[in-house]
């Protein structure tokens, strides 16, 4: 949600180190809730694209207090810049969020 990546390969070279089968099995898991939907990457049909649905989007405030609350409590790999205006401003910076991914992201009917 807030680092922009939408492809299988972003999402397995990401710092988290998740193994592959784990994280085909949580987008499917992610899918089937109706937190985000694959669709064909436009510029190459073979990959795939993954984006958040209005429901995924939704999770944003949510996922804002989890983050703040563990920069609280404990070292976090989230840029400073971030949790302060997370923190300083939680409506702007989730609207911001919503505007962002509400552009981008288009649920399947």
């Amino acid at each position: 949600m807030f680092k922009g990546r939408h492809s299988y390969k972003e999402f397995l070279e990401a710092e988290e180190g998740i193994a592959t089968n784990i994280l085909a099995e949580r987008l499917q898991r992610l899918e089937t809730s109706g937190i985000i939907v694959r669709t064909p990457d436009p510029a190459d049909g073979r990959k795939t694209i993954y984006q958040l649905t209005p429901k995924g989007i939704d999770l944003a405030p949510v996922l804002v207090e989890m983050i703040l609350w563990s920069a609280r409590y404990e070292e976090t790999d989230a840029p400073p810049a971030t949790i302060r205006e997370m923190s300083k401003n939680r409506a702007r910076f989730i609207a911001g969020v919503r505007k962002t991914l509400g552009n981008s992201s288009k649920p399947a009917k």
